[in-house]
């Protein structure tokens, strides 16, 4: 099946949400392209960690702390013990 698309003045494409849906892509996605020989494109959704994925990353756990043992903290920084 082919699927006719529109290039604009600015040289741009709109795809159509029937392939975007056959991609397995949504909005904010990133689709990767490459250019063939015969002046032919292969396009294909690029994988990858999605930001959600990201969150929480580089974050290391820590011991929680009593708020008495918060408290200890914040004076000796203010008494310049640190």
């Amino acid at each position: 099946m082919a699927i006719v698309l529109t290039v604009t003045s600015k040289g741009q494409i709109t795809l159509r949400k029937d392939v975007l849906a056959h991609l397995g892509v949504r909005p904010g996605d990133k689709l990767e392209l490459d250019l063939l020989a015969d002046r032919r494109m292969q396009v294909r959704p690029k994988r990858g960690t999605s930001i959600a994925a990201v969150f929480g990353m580089l974050a290391k756990p820590r011991a929680s702390l009593s708020v008495e043992e918060m408290n200890e903290i914040a004076a000796s920084g203010w008494a310049g013990k640190e």
